[in-house]
């Protein structure tokens, strides 16, 4: 059976096979087309035509264990990143580095003066040695570093003194000047030059480093003694990449600011030759421009203060709690934060539900969340103000006088508040009239703890509180979102143990609702004894002008009686005197 199914198929496709052929036969000729129709197709059509090329399948990625991956992990040092990202320390550009490093060195010499008890006399030199390389020296006559402690200032970033003292300083983090340092290496490969002396009698010390960023760690390069005919001091020495400008964010400006903030100072600048001009000829140095100092006295000794327990964050009294040497709950509050006494730390416990007796590092995380809504809603006196040393209203119209020509002064110092548990302080002075434009906007000088800043302007929180106040009341011409327009200098300081700026260049200061508050206040109060003063001087312009009719028209009046009424000399005379007493009795003064 099965044989002869097989034949019967064997047969059957047999009979299959010419129709199977024919058809294929029709098929390739049905395919090609006649001769005579056959054009030939354009060029692009032809490539278009083309098969596309077959693309190279992409290779599969590589699979890498954890293990593999975990090598690649390391330390990112702090000298490493702000090497990377140093722009946000002030180093973005050739021309604020420059004005950058300046600041950064000025700022530690008068810190250092005022904290050694000596009034400042500091030197600031700029010699230009290429197109766009610079090299910058600040002198001081401070107390002089500690021979050990040089190359940790000036050779490692995040070392310093100040950051975790609250009291008023113009430095924080220890960054600035061993930034300065820093970039100066970066763009120029030279290290940094420090000369110190810590007397009369002990021996001066050159030294020359730089920063090893992988390890955030100074190199000594040069350490040796030297003679220096200065009884004390420091000086410093930054070759850099940079751009020498005028204008409002040049040194030259930077130099007129900080006098008029620190005017105890002794200011000495010594601005760059032109080096186009000096080519191939002996350098010609400019005179120097002499600041010299207002007062003979320097700013009050600022406190250290404990941290106020409004301004403590629930993770930071977790870990005061857990590295206080108190005892106990009670003891901790009351020894550790400002202005809590006995009877407050028994409230707060009280109205946590947390025993006052409680070892501190038994503290649980529930139990410090308590405690910190409990301090929150516990009536704390405000902290001390003695950590603040504001320049007051007097040395402040004393400078303003001694740096601008001007018809009138208005200072203000307000009383202290509060930020976030952080005392501070706002003072304005306003200059008005003399030969300031009067069809421009006015000069607008911003400080934080006597350091202008020169930067971003228009983010800051005292540029939003000049803005948002309507100087129009108080005779100001003012376009809506802008700065008033007038013939005026204004000049807005503020002090505190903690100046909160919105990046690590310090150039802005961060918009809290109390310091905003308080700077509207200060400026009010201001613009209104400047307005006062703007009202009497109209009126004595008018006065002046009735007075010049007075004494125009009245001599015509009384000739014109004499006619009519055929008045004797003497009589016109009488006339004259009595209606110009009339006259000045009837005006409104």
């Amino acid at each position: 059976m099965a044989a002869r199914a097989k034949k019967a198929r064997a047969k059957k496709s047999a009979k299959k096979a010419p129709r199977r052929a024919a058809k294929k036969a029709s098929r390739k000729a049905g395919k090609k087309k006649p001769a005579a129709r056959s054009k030939r197709k354009p060029a692009a059509k032809r490539k278009a035509a083309k098969p596309a090329a077959k693309k190279k399948a992409a290779a599969p990625p590589t699979q890498r264990s954890a293990q593999e991956l975990a090598q690649k992990q390391r330390d990112i040092s702090v000298s490493e990143f702000f090497a990377k990202n140093r722009h946000l320390l002030g180093f973005d550009n050739p021309s604020k580095a420059l004005l950058t490093t300046v600041k950064e060195g000025v700022d530690n010499a008068l810190d250092a003066c005022e904290e050694a008890g000596v009034l400042p006399d500091i030197r600031v030199e700029i010699d230009q040695l290429a197109e766009t390389r610079f090299r910058i020296a600040i002198q001081d006559n401070g107390p002089g570093i500690v021979r050990k402690q040089v190359p940790k200032i000036f050779g490692r970033l995040l070392y310093g003194s100040k950051f975790h003292r609250l009291r008023q300083s113009r430095g924080q983090q220890g960054i600035g000047i061993s930034a300065a340092g820093m970039y100066g290496l970066l763009t120029t490969g030279r290290p940094v030059v420090i000369l110190t002396c810590t007397g009369r009698k002990r021996p001066a010390h050159r030294f020359e480093l730089v920063i090893d960023t992988q390890k955030n760690e100074p190199r000594v390069k040069v350490d040796r003694e030297i003679k220096w005919d200065v009884p004390r001091g420091t000086r410093v020495e930054i070759e850099l990449e940079g751009n020498y400008r005028g204008g409002q964010h040049s040194v030259d400006s930077y130099i007129r600011q900080i006098s008029l903030a620190n005017p105890h100072a002794q200011l000495t600048y010594v601005p760059p030759a032109p080096f186009k001009a000096a080519e191939g000829k002996e350098k010609v140095r400019p005179e120097p421009l002499e600041f010299p100092r207002v007062a003979k006295q320097l700013p009050p000794e600022t406190a250290e203060i404990k941290p106020h327990p409004y301004g403590v964050e629930l993770g930071v009294l977790m870990q005061m709690f857990r590295d206080t040497k108190a005892r106990n709950v009670r003891t901790c509050l009351q020894g550790d934060f400002a202005r809590v006494s006995s009877r407050t730390a028994e409230e707060i416990c009280k109205l946590a539900e947390v025993n006052p007796s409680k070892r501190s590092r038994d503290v649980s995380r529930d139990e410090a969340e308590r405690i910190h809504k409990a301090i929150q809603k516990t009536k704390i006196m405000n902290p001390a103000t003695d950590c603040i040393a504001p320049i007051g209203a007097e040395l402040i119209e004393n400078a303003l006088k001694a740096e601008v020509d001007a018809d009138y002064y208005a200072t203000v110092t307000r009383k202290p508040a509060v930020y976030r548990g952080n005392p501070f302080l706002v003072e304005v002075g306003l200059a008005y009239g003399g030969d300031m434009p009067a069809d421009q906007s006015i000069t607008l000088y911003r400080y934080a703890n006597r350091v202008p800043l020169q930067y971003q302007q228009g983010g800051c929180a005292i540029t939003k509180a000049v803005i948002g106040t309507d100087w129009r009341g108080y005779q100001f011409q003012q376009p809506r979102g802008a700065l008033p327009i007038g013939p005026a200098l204004l000049m807005v300081h503020i002090a505190s143990v903690w100046v909160p700026f919105n990046s690590e260049s310090k150039e802005a200061i961060a918009h809290y609702p109390e310091i905003i508050k308080e700077l509207r206040l200060g400026l009010q109060e201001c613009g209104r004894q400047v307005a006062t003063h703007i009202r009497k001087q109209r009126r004595e312009a008018d006065e002046l002008k009735k007075r010049a009719y007075i004494e125009r028209y009245i001599p015509q009046l009384a000739i014109g009686l004499e006619q009519i009424l055929g008045l004797s000399e003497r009589q016109t005379e009488d006339v004259t005197r009595k209606l110009g007493g009339v006259l000045e009795r009837s005006r409104k003064m």
